[in-house]
This record gives structure tokens, sequence and C-alpha cells, in this order.
């Protein structure tokens, strides 16, 4: 799909779809995926209700993908427009769009899911030809399956901090994602004092100033070595799963004056797209299925939860607000439902 090639996905039962990914698309490799016939286009129903196309009945169930119908008009650099959400104010949006029947539901939400898991828009041409390979979503849900994950290698880290501290790397066979855990002082018989923090590297490595995931990381450290032992888990789901290209397209809409939850929606994606069952994984395999977790984020306590990690203990982790994240902290606490 990065390189601009044309895919099938089959689903059991139902008829293949042939997709070509917009954002990695030129207009030649268009032409031969369509045959210069005029063709369709499918996005996520985030995607649609931005473009108002949710009010149609082909597109009014929120648990399918939707079919842009195909039209003249519906060109390539239209098409793109359509796909990214960054275009929303500086291109003029040709029309009608009218919305189609979803033939294959599970291989449009499987589509879906797959761009996101290749940082790519959620966006496709349909029904064109010269597919390069058949995915099952059977196959998607084997690659990201958390149980896959194996322990890797460990290492003493010291770390600023936390001097006492090991390093553990986790990865599995069919993912990229190298997910670590920093181990810090000693087991003394107590759950560990835990801290999921999700990979940020505008926040953790560049110092950004827009999120407060760096100052989040550090005091983290600090609390878990005060505290004697603790583990620090940290997930490879850059921009809540959505990627750092995509993280960033949401920076620029938020630009644009939307908040961290539009920017996502509009995008095409789930407000929160990371999979904690990674770090429930994790824990098990450093045998631990009790801890104490630090966290604001009572999605993190169901996720760990759900994947049979006994939180006995919320202990918050609040920083106080800058002048460029206050308004991102506000979107948490008032619309993701953040705890302090």
């Amino acid at each position: 799909m990065r390189r601009g090639w044309p895919i099938a996905m089959q689903a059991p039962g139902e008829t293949p779809l042939s997709l070509l990914a917009i954002e990695t698309a030129d207009p030649a490799g268009w032409q031969a995926f369509t045959q210069n016939e005029p063709g369709k286009v499918l996005i996520s129903h985030g995607r649609a209700a931005t473009l108002k196309l949710t009010n149609q009945l082909a597109a009014a169930d929120p648990d399918s993908p939707v079919v842009v119908a195909a039209a003249p008009w519906l060109d390539f650099s239209t098409a793109l427009a359509l796909a990214d959400p960054q275009l929303d104010l500086a291109t003029p949006m040709k029309g009608p769009f009218r919305t189609a029947p979803v033939d294959a539901t599970a291989a449009g939400l499987a589509a879906i899911r797959l761009a996101r898991i290749a940082g790519l828009l959620p966006a496709f041409f349909l029904d064109g030809i010269g597919a390069e390979v058949t995915i099952t979503p059977q196959a998607i849900d084997a690659h990201q399956d958390a149980r896959a994950l194996r322990l890797a290698t460990r290492a003493r880290l010291p770390v600023d901090g936390a001097e006492q501290a090991e390093i553990v790397a986790f990865r599995a066979p069919d993912s990229s994602d190298e997910h670590v855990a920093l181990l810090i002082g000693q087991p003394n018989g107590a759950p560990p004092l835990v801290r999921l923090h999700s990979e940020c590297l505008t926040g953790d490595v560049l110092g950004s100033l827009k999120c407060d995931c760096g100052p989040q990381l550090h005091a983290a450290i600090t609390a878990i070595a005060a505290n004697g032992w603790g583990i620090l888990l940290y997930l490879r789901q850059e921009g809540r799963g959505i990627g750092l290209v995509n993280k960033l397209r949401a920076y620029a809409l938020q630009d644009q004056g939307f908040d961290t939850v539009d920017a996502n929606t509009r995008l095409g994606f789930a407000v929160d797209a990371r999979d904690f069952g990674v770090a429930a994984r994790m824990l098990e395999l450093l045998g631990r299925t009790q801890v104490r977790l630090m966290t604001n984020n009572p999605a993190k306590v169901e996720g760990l939860e759900a994947a049979g990690i006994d939180v006995i203990e919320r202990v918050p982790h609040a920083l106080p607000p800058n002048p460029h994240n206050a308004r991102y902290l506000a979107t948490k606490r008032d619309r993701t439902g953040h705890q302090l």
C-alpha cells in the first residue's frame, strides 16, 4: 500500500474488494487501476461525517465504511481532497457526491484498519484491477495479536531519575513494532507502580509544548523511583495509534482551529486507536498480573482489566499546563474523560 500498489481484501462470505490507497497513488497508477473509467471511493464513516455524507441512506450506519459513488467529476485530484482533511479549507469541493451501498462491509472495515496500521489516510479507490496480493481480516488480526508478543532481550540501563533500572525489549514475529519496559528498583513483594506511556516523538524527544507527554514520561520515571519499585511500559503507538505522519496531520488541523478529538475524526480515525492489550501482554511476560496504575485515563484501566490485569489502584498523574497545551489538556478532560 505504501508503494502505491493495488491490493485486494477478502472477508469470509463477501466479494473481494480491489483497493488502491489514495494517499500513495499517482495519476498513472490511478488510471491503470480504474482503466480510465470513473470509479468509486471508499472512506471511513468518520470522514464521511465530516463531508456531510452520512445523512444519505447508504452512509447512515456508523459501523460501516462509506462508498462514494462514481461520478464524472470524481477525478484523481478530487479524490485526494476527499481523503485529506488538510485540504478541506483550501479545496472548493466538486459535486454533488452520492453514496452507494457497501457490498463488502467487513472487507471495507479491514481496509480502513490496515490503512491506520500502515500510517496512511483511510481512503481508497475502489473496484479497479491489478491487485498485487489478497489480504484477509484474519491476517490483520494475527498481525496485531498482542499474544504473539515475546520477550526479546534485557539489559541494565541507568537513566536520568532512576539509576537502578533495567530495560526489557519485546517484539512479535509479524510486526515491526518493538515495545520496551523499564524496570525501576527491585521487587519488594507489593504490586508494582506502573505507567503506560505511548510513544510521542515530538514530546519525548523534541520537547514539544503542544502536549504533556515529555514531562509525563520523566515525572513517571521519578515517581516510580521514589516509590522504590515499578515499571514504565513504553508502547510504540504514536499518535494514539494512528502513527507519526497522521498525528502531524492532526496537528495541522489543530492549527486550523480543531481540537485533538475533532482532528482525529476528520482524518477518519477513532479518537483513540491504541491497543492496551499490548501492555497487558508485556506485564504478563514480566510475571505481573496486579498493578498500581499511574494514569488519568480510565480507558487504560479498562483496557488492562479487560486483558486480565488486576488494577488495584489508580494513581493520578497530572502536571501543570503551559500556554501551548492548555486546550489539549482541557480536551482530554472534557471530551475523553481524563480524571485527576
